[in-house]
């Protein structure tokens, strides 16, 4: 029953937060992203001097992954586990942390993944009309909305933790 009770400590709740930011919205990153790719490099075959703007497309659910590693940090540089030295955690104060981290964790992957799906069927778009490109990233922007929004709902629960 001991061990229990070290597993679920509050430091070990607050890396357990950090770390399902980071890999939630990475995977849902890294998802979309390859999906993008896929439809950037049919493209390509036929005009391979459409790259630039395919690889504008397929970069775009990139960011998911960046938001999920920067509030995955924050939690890390809170406990002191990065820059500081680290801090003792009460078992709510972990299970805060780990809150905090849910909000860009399930976002990011979910709108990583519905980011590479609507890249990639803007890839048509450059396909048939290049010069259509600003508008082709309205689609794939709109659902950056909501993993921004995430990040914001975990930086502020991250913000109104004290330690």
């Amino acid at each position: 029953m001991e061990w229990i009770t070290s597993l679920f400590n509050g430091t070990n709740m607050a890396l357990a937060g950090a770390a399902f930011a980071v890999f939630g919205a990475g995977t849902g990153s890294a998802k979309g992203v390859g999906i993008a790719g896929e439809a950037a490099a049919g493209v390509l075959t036929e005009d391979p001097g459409k790259f630039g703007q395919t690889l504008l497309l397929q970069a775009l659910p990139g960011t998911q992954g960046i938001y999920g590693l920067i509030i995955g940090f924050l939690i890390l540089i809170k406990i002191g586990i990065v820059g500081g030295t680290p801090v003792e955690l009460t078992t709510i104060q972990g299970l805060s942390l780990m809150v905090a981290g849910l909000p860009i964790g399930v976002v990011g992957f979910t709108s990583g993944i519905a980011q590479g799906r609507a890249s990639a069927a803007c890839m048509g778009i450059i396909a048939k009309r290049p010069e259509e490109l600003g508008k082709a990233m309205m689609y794939p922007a709109m659902v950056e909305t909501y993993a921004v929004l995430a990040l914001l709902a975990s930086f502020l629960m991250w913000l109104g933790i004290a330690i």
